[in-house]
């Protein structure tokens, strides 16, 4: 319980670092849609084996729980079990703190719930996720050789190059409206350097997946939860109208 505890607030502080630096451009929408598209989460699973659990890990998640998105024991071990050989396990990762550290400047966070840490003014975890992914481009004066317009000097690379391509912001000067003598730096969109191996729109939809993945991972139930409370609201409300004829009938005689 200890260790959970000091993980949400780990979580919660990174979260606050990262809505400190986010940029001028607005979060895209998340489609939501995705959360009830079996489909969906099971790639986006892949995709989180694949491309995540290299340096992140997601502690407070089973393998097994990923039966409830409908993959089987048997596809689990065959296709996601790359870290473990126990179904049973936790998602973990076998990056050491001291190394990732020195090579990446701090541990990477775990993911169990980043989603749900990255709610913010613009939207929800979900919809920063979604465009956080999508904001990276090539700047060769970083370390690492990428930045993001979601969240600038992120220590983090871009672990999905390879599908989106490689590319470059551009930016325009205009005059500043409060300053005549001062000049604003504004994104004006990027240019494609290198084709990735999806398309934009499967990339954008490739992420989608991903992040609705992450969504489900912070809270798995959340799609029953969902379901539950629209039965829930509608016996209220069935019941509500019954108690307030019963009343009247109880009180008609009344003067």
């Amino acid at each position: 319980m200890k260790k959970l505890i000091a993980l949400l607030l780990a979580a919660c502080a990174f979260a606050g670092t990262a809505r400190a630096s986010e940029g001028g451009i607005a979060w895209d929408k998340f489609p939501q849609n995705k959360m009830t598209d079996v489909a969906s989460l099971q790639h986006g699973a892949k995709l989180f084996v694949n491309y995540c659990l290299n340096c992140h890990s997601a502690a407070y998640m089973r393998y097994n729980r990923l039966q409830e998105i409908g993959l089987s024991e048997a596809q689990i071990k065959g296709n996601l079990l790359f870290a473990t050989d126990k179904v049973g396990e936790t998602m973990k990762v076998a990056l050491d703190p001291k190394h990732a550290k020195e090579w990446f400047g701090g541990v990477p966070p775990d993911l169990t719930v980043i989603a749900r840490s990255r709610a913010g003014a613009g939207g929800s975890g979900a919809d920063y996720l979604y465009t956080y992914l999508r904001s990276y481009y090539r700047d060769d004066t970083k370390a690492t050789g990428w930045n993001n317009m979601v969240f600038p000097s992120v220590g983090m690379p871009h672990v999905l190059w390879e599908l989106q391509g490689q590319r470059t912001a551009k930016f325009v000067e205009e005059a500043d409206p409060h300053d005549a003598s001062k000049k604003l730096h504004r994104f004006a969109g990027y240019e494609q350097l290198t084709p990735g191996t999806l398309s934009p729109l499967a990339y954008d939809d490739a992420v989608g997946d991903l992040v609705a993945y992450l969504q489900w991972m912070g809270e798995p139930a959340q799609n029953q939860r969902k379901r539950l409370g629209v039965w829930v609201l509608l016996f209220l409300g069935v019941f509500t109208i019954i108690a307030w004829r019963l009343n009247a009938a109880y009180w008609k005689d009344v003067k």
